[in-house]
């Protein structure tokens, strides 16, 4: 990473680069001979009294203190990709959100704002995706008091590191006491070799209904579905679901949900019965979704899983996908989050 101008470290960012993505070098310990240093990169979020303030790409905010920089830069706003197919974060955030859309909504400027009964974050929080039209702490005002007419905890979904994500509003979040929550990745793949993987797919039933058998299965689906669950799974552009039947009847060995919208194809509750795991089924159910959303045109996929869920990341770094970007639920302080 280069820093230097004629061979001498150089800190070329100053308070005016806020909002940039910028990559610094900081002294851990003394400047004398064998000093630590680490390199921080993320986006600029604020500088001020002597202190600076960079949200990583993972959402993770790190706070430096100005005296410890050696070196610092403005870096591309985003990094170079290598696989997956071109997107920026709001255009992936949009996708994803037609694709799981809440039962009542209300723009807010720009913002929107979704409730689903409590079912799932996602479809019960705000997507912040420009300008609300009004200040900051009004809008926030105006989020809290909406979910709290709805008996529900008021969430804003903030995503970081990519293109056009909103470290600047996790920032501003962040100061008001508003407590980060559960974090996600957004991953993405290109669609052709995951419909053209080697998978045994001949036990993959796809439907356009979403049936009470697949719902036994779904992990979220405890006892009787509400309303709300029914109403968000099945709703989206062209939405598929996929079951594997278990041997002798019960509940499905394995399902999964592709939500087909132009050039994506979104893949969700993707789930296998504990005692059929590492059998190739998720892969077969993936295979045979993508497959059908390749006929209907799409070329590009995404899915949503959470940052500590090991397994799932291995099996879809296995097929192709990479990370794009994070994205938090971010909750008002002093809220319960039920």
């Amino acid at each position: 990473m280069d820093f230097t101008t004629g061979g001498r470290l150089e800190v070329r960012i100053t308070p005016d680069d806020v909002g940039k993505r910028v990559s610094v070098r900081l002294v851990t310990e003394d400047r004398e001979p064998g000093a630590t240093f680490t390199d921080v990169v993320g986006v600029l979020t604020s500088w001020t009294e002597g202190t600076l303030a960079i949200t990583r790409r993972t959402g993770e905010p790190v706070r430096i203190a100005e005296s410890s920089l050696v070196a610092g830069k403005v870096v591309p706003a985003a990094p170079a990709r290598r696989r997956g197919p071109a997107a920026t974060a709001p255009e992936l955030d949009r996708v994803a959100a037609r694709a799981w859309p809440p039962v009542t909504s209300e723009p807010l400027g720009e913002w929107t704002l979704r409730a689903s009964g409590g079912f799932t974050r996602r479809a019960n929080s705000v997507l912040p995706l420009g300008d609300p039209g009004m200040g900051l702490d009004a809008a926030l005002r105006r989020v809290t008091e909406w979910y709290a007419a709805r008996e529900l905890p008021a969430y804003i979904q903030v995503s970081t590191g990519a293109e056009g994500s909103q470290e600047l509003l996790a920032a501003e979040l962040e100061s008001r006491g508003w407590v980060p929550e559960v974090s996600s990745r957004m991953e993405i793949a290109a669609l052709a070799p995951i419909g053209d993987l080697d998978a045994d797919t001949s036990a993959v039933t796809l439907s356009r209904q979403l049936d009470d058998a697949w719902l036994t299965r779904y992990q979220r689906s405890s006892g009787e579905p509400s309303p709300e669950a029914r109403t968000v799974l099945s709703g989206g552009p062209s939405v598929w679901f996929a079951t594997i039947a278990a041997e002798g009847g019960g509940a499905p060995a394995a399902i999964g949900r592709c939500v087909v919208d132009g050039r994506w194809a979104g893949f969700t509750a993707v789930e296998v019965a504990p005692e059929r795991r590492r059998q190739g089924l998720a892969k077969a159910v993936m295979t045979a979704l993508a497959r059908k959303a390749l006929d209907e045109g799409a070329s590009a996929a995404y899915l949503q899983v959470e940052t500590d869920n090991g397994g799932a990341h291995a099996l879809y770094e296995g097929m192709g996908f990479t990370v794009h970007h994070s994205y938090h639920h971010w909750r008002a302080s002093g809220e319960d989050p039920r």
